[in-house]
């Protein structure tokens, strides 16, 4: 199963917990100095080492659709960056274990595993897991003093990039991101938007990851952020509790529920802006059998790379438009007030 079709812990406030590490093989130069026969040599030999391997798949990435690497995109498998590549790439994944290799996006290899709600120790196992397999078979750039080589200077020494992805709408709400980002700043920590660096706060949707690589260890990178991601979600329950536990708050959110229900079209801006909503309440227990999880795959499957994958009839803008909000009333038809 995909992350979003599964109910993670803590999952008032966190919705996702991920791990990428970042690796390259020995040998062979980075990024643009890569020649295509070096690529595929490199796609090749990675797929040698899951040939075989239980739960896994291989996909020759660059082949897909225009709208199919945008889905995977939209599914948080791969980057956008990734997707939009049109040179060699590979993807290596198992749904099973939330495990998805990048092969050949900034670096040779991305080791990525998604678990839903606050998972961190569980993605770095998986992570760590496919990692080994690699490890064990080919020989990866790595230097005793820098640890491990990359393309990008930012991610020598592990190699790794933790994130939780955390719904912060009352914190939002009170303009505390940006003390949040200060705070966060001078320990090594940044926060950005729902699709990584330089995207907003969608939906009250941030990531809070790991700045930092080098100097330290992969345990010690996940255990200081699952403390700080502890005291976040605090912080926005004590938020929650204070400013909207109202009757007022109560109206706006059934309001934007009743969008959702009754709507004929609707566009991903509006989508995600009464997720938002919607989905507060149902942390807060507003609305009676709603769970989170059914609004996180509603807002999956709402983006319109997914959405036009999954559904032949989309031709236009206003098609999908279309098949967005029928979709949002099948996902929400079975709970109460529907």
């Amino acid at each position: 199963m995909l992350w979003y079709e599964m109910t993670g812990k803590e999952n008032d406030v966190v919705v996702s917990s991920r791990v990428r590490l970042a690796r390259n093989l020995a040998d062979y130069p980075f990024g643009g100095r890569l020649n295509e026969p070096s690529a595929l040599e490199i796609i090749e030999k990675v797929r040698g080492v899951f040939d075989g391997a239980s739960g896994y798949s291989f996909t020759q990435f660059n082949m897909l659709s225009d709208t199919s690497r945008r889905a995977e995109a939209d599914r948080h498998k791969v980057s956008p960056e990734f997707a939009a590549k049109k040179t060699p790439t590979a993807l290596i994944e198992s749904d099973e274990k939330q495990i998805y290799i990048m092969v050949l996006e900034e670096d040779h290899l991305r080791i990525q595993s998604i678990k839903p709600g606050a998972s961190l120790s569980e993605a770095y196992a998986a992570a760590l897991e496919a990692d080994r397999m690699i490890d064990g078979k080919l020989r990866i750039a790595y230097d005793e003093k820098l640890g491990y080589l990359t393309h990008c200077p930012t991610n020598l020494g592990t190699g790794m990039r933790a994130s939780v992805m955390l719904f912060l709408p009352a914190i939002t709400a009170t303009r505390g991101i940006r003390s949040l980002q200060d705070q966060l700043g001078k320990i090594g920590l940044t926060i950005r938007g729902m699709s990584g660096e330089g995207s907003s706060g969608d939906g009250c949707l941030y990531q809070v990851s790991n700045q930092i690589t080098l100097g330290t260890t992969e345990e010690e990178i996940i255990t200081k952020l699952e403390k700080i991601c502890e005291n976040i979600a605090e912080k926005e329950r004590e938020l929650r509790r204070k400013y909207f536990s109202d009757e007022k708050f109560n109206d706006k959110a059934m309001r934007a529920y009743g969008t959702m229900l009754y709507a004929i079209l609707m566009d991903s801006v509006e989508m995600t802006k009464l997720y938002s909503d919607v989905r507060l309440a149902a942390a807060l227990g507003m609305i009676d059998g709603l769970n989170v999880n059914v609004l996180d795959k509603m807002l999956i499957c709402g983006m319109p790379g997914v959405l036009t994958e999954e559904n032949e009839n989309i031709n236009t803008p206003t098609d999908r438009d279309r098949e967005r909000a029928n979709m949002i009333r099948r996902v929400l038809s079975g709970n109460a007030g529907a």
